[in-house]
């Protein structure tokens, strides 16, 4: 009997196949959705890519399953790396994935500063709500009263919305999804993909060993129920400020702009200079 061949595969080493994700995380379904907006491009390997990552769980989506060159960077400095990468080398598409602990706590200065100067890459955010892989300690996205290894008694602390603060920063183009909304999400990776500047999409995920079975909020069906009741937001609704709630989390699209990247502006003073 022959089987069809999963399109996906044709960007990962088969040696690094089985992953390394718990049963239940959303990491799989997050590598599945980016790979099928690269399909969609028509790009049939990886070798335009350049990718980079960080720390946990959310960072070995790319690293080492990915058939392209990638960088495993120290804790939070992804972002870092990849804009030396981006100057070193302007015509790669540099795509950083990591998880939320990396990108918006230890390396939040490097995420709200590459969005206000508007850098030339791809930023995804798997957003599990938690540090996954250290053991389930509270993280800069956990929702107040959450119980986590470190918070007991409950998290006292608001959570940031990464989707509004990237946005507030100057990103060309931002949208957050779930793992229950892979067309949404694909779609809104192939425009991230394709526009100049600094685009982030940040990807909700299910955790349920680290997460869901801290805060009772369920195994993956439950989380995956959870998630498709979050709004959409309506195209060109404005961007209020909010505290992110269980319940409350808004979904879509939060900037799309074309203005200068900074490969652009760096380009222009450089020409200013030789004159």
């Amino acid at each position: 009997m022959v089987t069809k061949k999963h399109f996906a595969r044709q960007y990962l080493r088969e040696a690094s196949l089985p992953n390394p994700f718990c049963p239940g995380c959303g990491n799989g379904e997050i590598t599945n959705v980016f790979l099928k907006a690269v399909s969609d491009l028509g790009h049939e390997d990886l070798s335009e890519f350049a990718f980079v990552s960080g720390i946990g769980c959310g960072a070995w989506i790319p690293s080492p399953h990915f058939k392209a060159d990638s960088l495993h960077t120290t804790h939070g400095r992804s972002i870092a790396f990849a804009t030396g990468l981006k100057l070193s080398n302007p015509e790669l598409k540099v795509v950083v994935i990591s998880g939320d602990g990396d990108l918006a706590a230890i390396g939040g200065n490097h995420l709200i500063h590459a969005a206000r100067r508007n850098m030339d890459m791809t930023v995804i955010c798997s957003n599990n709500f938690i540090y996954g892989m250290t053991g389930g300690q509270v993280g800069p996205t956990t929702f107040t009263g959450d119980l986590t290894t470190t918070t007991p008694y409950g998290n006292p602390e608001r959570p940031f919305d990464l989707a509004r603060l990237v946005t507030a920063a100057g990103a060309n183009y931002v949208a957050r999804w779930t793992t229950a909304h892979p067309i949404q999400a694909a779609r809104s990776i192939k425009t991230a993909l394709e526009r100049r500047g600094f685009s982030f999409i940040e990807m909700i995920s299910q955790c349920p060993i680290a997460y869901g079975r801290r805060t009772h909020a369920g195994g993956p069906p439950e989380m995956i129920q959870w998630f498709k009741k979050f709004p959409v937001r309506k195209k060109g609704a404005p961007i209020d400020q909010r505290v992110p709630t269980k319940d409350g989390m808004d979904l879509g699209v939060f900037a799309d702009r074309d203005e200068v990247p900074y490969t652009e502006a760096m380009q222009l003073t450089l020409s200013q200079i030789k004159r």
